[in-house]
């Protein structure tokens, strides 16, 4: 991407109220068979449509087809059953109901590849898949077969590779891996964490990122976030080993939280993707504001390295507040732009 400081977004973008229920993480779909074929890639052109009248310079499918960011790609895999189900703490934030893997884990064919050719097709901006990383794979699942995270990891990383791989020849300019859980479970980040994740980009060409953020803006999360104190420095503990590995980009949460943003130079060199938009607020964030926060991540990364972005996805907005938001992404990037370029 030339254009500097292009504009994405993490992941979720809302559904449309005739596809699924509005605001609703796990929403069910309201069509079924052929209709939700066609609803789903309807949703996603008008998903893509809505992104370009923003101002979004790298565009994706915003999660239109799938129901959840990890357990939509975990569906399509052996060795889980989604019936058998068993309660986990994740994140060790809040408990939930998950499927449990009863065997070895292995995908049969590609999850999301027809729906990311669909979207080439759609567009000439560069595109941007999200697919769970294997730590958070694993803290969504109950392991019944391997008995060690570590273990179940490296079998998602592989299976991850297979349908990045395929992700790549469809067309994708960037494959991003969601890792929440990086947030939260420090010492296997270092230990076998990142290694996992360099597994699942093995091979690739294309531009490879990860994301890291404190959650959608669910109450799970927000009261989670209240227990943090003056200063989330979770970062700190996992980007010395994230600087120094293969990944490309780095996307972390930025606006409206208390990380403090010297901790970007730990990863100085690195692209980042800085969360200028708050995904658990309803306030539109003025043009101002977003170009407040690039300004301060500037002091610590390149203008050529930085992409402004959301701090998460917006599955649980409204459809009206999430499109204003990524307006004021587009007009507080355009603001520093302007000013980088004299």
């Amino acid at each position: 991407m030339k254009k500097l400081l292009p504009t994405s977004t993490a992941g979720s973008l809302p559904k449309p109220s005739w596809l699924a229920q509005p605001e609703t993480l796990w929403s069910p779909w309201k069509l079924q068979d052929e209709e939700l074929v066609d609803g789903k890639q309807d949703a996603l052109r008008l998903s893509l449509q809505e992104q370009q009248q923003a101002g979004i310079d790298i565009v994706s499918d915003g999660e239109q087809t799938r129901q959840h960011f990890v357990t939509t790609f975990i569906e399509h895999l052996d060795g889980v059953d989604f019936e058998k189900r068993e309660t986990v703490r994740i994140r060790n934030r809040y408990d939930a109901s998950v499927p449990t893997v009863f065997g070895p884990v292995s995908r049969q064919k590609s999850v999301f590849v027809e729906d990311a050719r669909f979207l080439r097709q759609q567009t000439q901006q560069p595109i941007k898949w999200a697919l769970p990383g294997p730590m958070t794979m694993i803290d969504t699942l109950y392991d019944a077969h391997y008995k060690s995270r570590e273990k179940l990891a490296w079998e998602f990383a592989k299976i991850l590779n297979q349908e990045a791989r395929e992700l790549e020849a469809a067309g994708v300019d960037i494959i991003q891996f969601d890792e929440p859980a990086f947030n939260v479970f420090f010492d296997e980040v270092n230990d076998w964490g990142i290694a996992t994740l360099e597994r699942a980009i093995e091979g690739l060409k294309c531009e490879t990122a990860i994301h890291i953020c404190y959650g959608y803006g669910i109450k799970a999360n927000t009261d989670w976030k209240k227990t943090l104190g003056s200063e989330w420095r979770q970062y700190e503990e996992i980007f010395p080993k994230l600087q120094k590995s293969n990944i490309d980009i780095i996307s972390l949460e930025c606006q409206n939280s208390r990380v403090p943003m010297e901790l970007l130079e730990l990863i100085r060199g690195k692209k980042v993707m800085v969360g200028a938009i708050d995904v658990a607020s309803n306030t539109i964030e003025t043009p101002e504001e977003v170009a407040n926060t690039l300004r301060k991540a500037l002091q610590y990364v390149d203008a050529d390295k930085l992409c402004p972005c959301t701090n998460c996805g917006m599955a649980p907005l409204s459809r009206r507040v999430a499109n204003a938001k990524l307006n004021a992404l587009s007009a507080g990037a355009d603001i520093v732009r302007r000013e980088l370029l004299g």
